[in-house]
């Protein structure tokens, strides 16, 4: 057979890696479910003044403790406040907390694990004692005084959780990068001068995108959690402002829980829903970043 009667057969050209992280992800069920209740818990929190007619604080003393309907579709507060309007700024608050203070723990994670590890022993030596220390307090112990110092409202509350959640980051960036800095393209960056800023955001950051990602999508979860438990002491998001933790601690009274339970299920069954989806998706990140578990 000549070469002009020769039929040519395609090649076969690799995936990416991020091509078949989104072919794992998109195999997921469960990543996808939580997928499709988060996007829309997002649209509602941030839209909410668009389409529904009522403030998070407007009282009505014509509908006091209302049960669900066609005007108040979620029912009112003990003082007339809409239910659905505070639960969407509540989660507008607790969403936004959550997002913040984990960005700020993820800054400062990432620094602290990559100085670690390309900064040299000594240095590598000192930040662990000190990463150590921090995470030997009591997390519970240690949440409640850093509240009780930094006191009640949305940017106390992203400090307090933001300070609390970046150890455990810092020790996975500095394992992943602890391997890294022994590479050739590392080794030949740090023999021709490259300064640590450029190690950092030139090779340290590209290659820790995936932990970061992971982490940030399930520390989300964990930061609502902590935020709607310090809203419940009093010690996060305080009153008028809605938050879905102190929406439940003004119903932990006896007669709210028995006579009028719209007033803590709708904010315990958006947290918990909230939070489940988040959990999903970032299982299925976990999942998606991992390459063993690759299909190909």
């Amino acid at each position: 057979m000549s070469a002009a009667t020769r039929v040519a057969t395609p090649r076969k050209t690799s995936k990416g890696p991020w091509l078949r992280a989104w072919e794992r992800f998109r195999s997921n069920g469960a990543a996808l479910a939580g997928l499709a209740i988060l996007v829309p818990i997002l649209i509602a929190v941030s839209s909410y003044p668009l389409w529904w007619p009522y403030a998070p604080n407007d009282i009505d003393l014509r509908a006091l403790n209302q049960a669900p309907g066609a005007v108040h579709w979620f029912g009112t507060d003990g003082v007339g406040r809409d239910i659905l309007a505070r639960l969407l700024q509540g989660g507008r608050i607790s969403l936004t907390v959550a997002i913040v203070s984990v960005a700020i723990s993820i800054v400062i994670g990432f620094l602290v694990g990559a100085i670690a590890s390309f900064g040299g022993k000594v240095v590598d030596n000192g930040v662990m004692r000190l990463v150590d220390l921090a995470m030997t307090l009591p997390p519970v112990i240690f949440l409640l005084v850093l509240a009780s110092i930094a006191g009640t409202g949305v940017m106390p509350t992203i400090v307090v959780i933001s300070l609390l959640s970046w150890p455990v980051l810092s020790r996975m960036v500095r394992a992943r990068l602890m391997e890294l800095r022994e590479r050739d393209f590392v080794v030949a960056a740090r023999g021709m001068g490259a300064s640590m800023p450029h190690l950092l955001f030139r090779h340290g950051l590209p290659n820790c995108i995936d932990i970061l990602v992971v982490y940030a999508t399930l520390q989300i979860a964990n930061a609502i959690l902590l935020e709607a438990g310090l809203s419940f002491l009093g010690l996060g998001i305080a009153p008028p402002e809605a938050s879905w933790g102190n929406m439940l601690n003004a119903a932990r009274s006896t007669i709210v829980l028995e006579q009028y339970v719209w007033q803590w299920m709708f904010p315990g069954g958006a947290l918990v829903l909230t939070v489940l989806a988040i959990n999903f998706l970032g299982d299925g990140l976990r999942d998606a970043f991992d390459p063993r578990s690759d299909l190909n």
